[in-house]
């Protein structure tokens, strides 16, 4: 596949597979949205990694959103037992 740089970067295709179809498809379960774009991200970045040579700095991305999306799940989860309570 040629390094099309908007339609099919380089940095977004490994193994013959795009980064877009394979968060597309890890991602059909997902029920909040805000879930399902922090995830896209951390595989976005993770994806992207050792392709676009910027290694540790994407791992870096990718912790990030993935801290985000734990905190959040975590709030989720102290949010029902709270309501649970009461």
């Amino acid at each position: 596949m040629s390094d099309d740089i908007i339609n099919h970067p380089s940095h977004y295709t490994a193994g013959g597979v795009e980064c877009i179809d394979a968060i597309e498809a890890a991602l059909c379960k997902y029920t909040d949205p805000v879930d399902a774009w922090l995830a896209g991200q951390v595989v976005k970045y993770l994806w992207r990694a050792p392709l676009k040579g910027a290694y540790r700095v994407d791992v870096g991305k990718a912790k990030f959103y993935l801290d985000r999306l734990a905190a959040r799940l975590d709030a989720k989860e102290k949010e029902e037992r709270e309501n649970e309570k009461n």
